[in-house]
């Protein structure tokens, strides 16, 4: 048998879960189920046995040694690394743990600026400089992509002190960059290549894909296996490879920032997604790819509707694209995609991923079937013909920001430097003090130490007409922005303090 078949981690939780002689003095509080309250009345008591808390036998997530361990090798086989570590705080944890962990306060760190908040919040905390690359932009679609190696590597020619670069593999849109030519020139001057593969856990298991990070010699990445791979919600992994990753440091971290009760529901889902998906996933992404390329003909023949492919992101300078993400641009019909978003969940029971003003988002993964992307269609079909050409439609095109925020000083500095409150409509030019993005796909339209401008502020104000959910420290129209009479003082007090 290969050992890839084996689930030490589950086998072991179901066994214990099974063995009913076990009488329950340590927590979780509900003791195998026996409170019967209404989650557990409509779950059943076998998910609350398996809810338990590092028993005798069931290892420990920060220090493992046993099934734990032997889980999380089986993973790093099974991504194609040397090391792997489990997670049940999302990848999130996985992009907090790598750039504190490689990255020290004051030291550089190239990344995309189209990276998910939580890199953001990984600067505040590591105090890094981060040295940004500014993706490609897609004027039609309205989004940013990847990065393109020649801006990469003048970025690294001038940054040659840089401590670390973060890839995106893919965009939350499936954009990817020639992650193996940039890993390649990275490496060349020492630079740590981290990778955020959230959205792309599933790349390494089929050749139709492309390709992993770790399949690119990259020196770690992060992974939400629960995106596309099949875990529960928040279990996530890191996996290293290569000596330029200090293992013990990592885990150091990671445990800093992991609860000390993980979820087993959530570490047991990792270790039997590994296992799913090791066996099966090959067979089902070809199955998956057949289905989207039906739904891309068919949306295709739709008035006002356009679902790119592959060949249309890499005939406009993308390096590759990953054909399980169904776009569909939706601008001409005359209803943005916020409102699309909601009237496919109201009127036609879909719920999608997310929408921007002229596009909206579908993830394909194991569990899509043909008659889901039917629906789909039949819906897009109805939405078309009520809305596509209508003359009594008042639409006013959405507002896309075509430039990014100026950078002002590091997000750690910014954050904790003294604030106020402003109305939104007055904050050009202020220098922002939070992350301000819109959810999902949660990557900030500005970040702490970012001048504000007035492109940001109505594509803000866009959001808040169309009734998005904008995430921010403020309520409604008001943003945090330093205070710049008291500001001053503040930076002597930083640089005392750092002498």
């Amino acid at each position: 048998m290969n050992k890839q078949s084996l689930t030490p981690f589950l086998t072991k939780l179901i066994e214990y879960a099974e063995n009913k002689e076990i009488i329950s003095f340590d927590v979780p509080g509900h003791k195998l189920g026996r409170i019967n309250d209404d989650l557990r009345n409509y779950l059943g008591e076998k998910l609350y046995r398996l809810d338990c808390n590092s028993p005798i036998g069931l290892d420990n997530l920060n220090k493992p040694k046993g099934v734990l361990l032997e889980a999380s090798n089986l993973m790093a086989e099974a991504f194609k690394g040397n090391k792997a570590f489990f997670l049940t705080g999302g990848t999130t944890m996985g992009i907090l743990s790598l750039v504190m962990s490689v990255v020290k306060s004051k030291e550089k760190i190239i990344l995309p600026r189209n990276v998910h908040k939580s890199t953001i919040n990984a600067l505040i905390l590591s105090g890094a400089i981060p040295v940004f690359i500014y993706p490609e932009f897609d004027v039609k679609l309205g989004i940013s992509n990847q990065v393109s190696f020649e801006d990469v590597k003048k970025c690294i020619e001038e940054n040659t002190d840089a401590r670390a670069i973060l890839l995106l593999n893919p965009t939350y849109f499936g954009v990817t960059c020639d992650i193996m030519k940039i890993v390649d020139f990275a490496h060349q001057y020492n630079i740590v290549v981290l990778v955020d593969e959230a959205h792309g856990s599933h790349f390494g298991f089929s050749n139709l894909l492309p390709l992993s990070s770790m399949e690119c010699y990259a020196d770690a990445m992060t992974a939400s296996l629960h995106k596309t791979i099949g875990s529960l919600t928040e279990s996530s992994i890191i996996v290293t490879q290569g000596l330029r990753i200090d293992n013990q440091k990592l885990k150091s971290t990671i445990n800093m920032l992991q609860s000390t009760s993980p979820s087993s529901l959530l570490l047991a889902s990792l270790d039997s997604s590994r296992k799913y998906f090791y066996e099966h996933g090959e067979e089902d992404i070809k199955r998956v790819l057949e289905l989207a390329l039906e739904a891309r003909k068919k949306i295709n023949k739709i008035k006002g509707l356009f679902s790119p492919d592959k060949e249309y992101f890499t005939k406009n300078g993308s390096f590759d694209y990953d054909e399980t993400k169904l776009i569909v641009y939706i601008k001409e019909i005359g209803l943005p995609g916020p409102l699309v978003y909601k009237k496919l969940f109201y009127d036609y029971q879909i719920q999608i991923e997310l929408a921007e003003p002229n596009l909206i988002l579908m993830v394909l993964t194991s569990g899509t079937n043909e008659h889901d992307l039917n629906k789909l269609v039949l819906a897009l079909q109805d939405i078309s013909k009520e809305f596509y050409s209508d003359p009594e439609i008042d639409y006013e095109p959405p507002v896309v920001t075509y430039k990014y925020p100026e950078y002002s000083v590091r997000p750690r500095v910014a954050y904790h430097a003294p604030y106020k409150y402003i109305l939104l409509n007055e904050a050009e030019n202020e220098i922002i003090a939070e992350s301000i993005m819109i959810y999902p796909p949660g990557i900030p339209l500005v970040i702490p130490g970012e001048i504000i401008n007035q492109e940001i502020i109505n594509e803000l104000i866009y959001y808040q007409n169309t009734d998005s959910l904008i995430l921010k420290d403020t309520d409604g129209i008001l943003v945090k922005v330093i205070d710049k009479e008291k500001w001053n003082k503040y930076l002597e007090d930083e640089e005392n303090e750092e002498k």
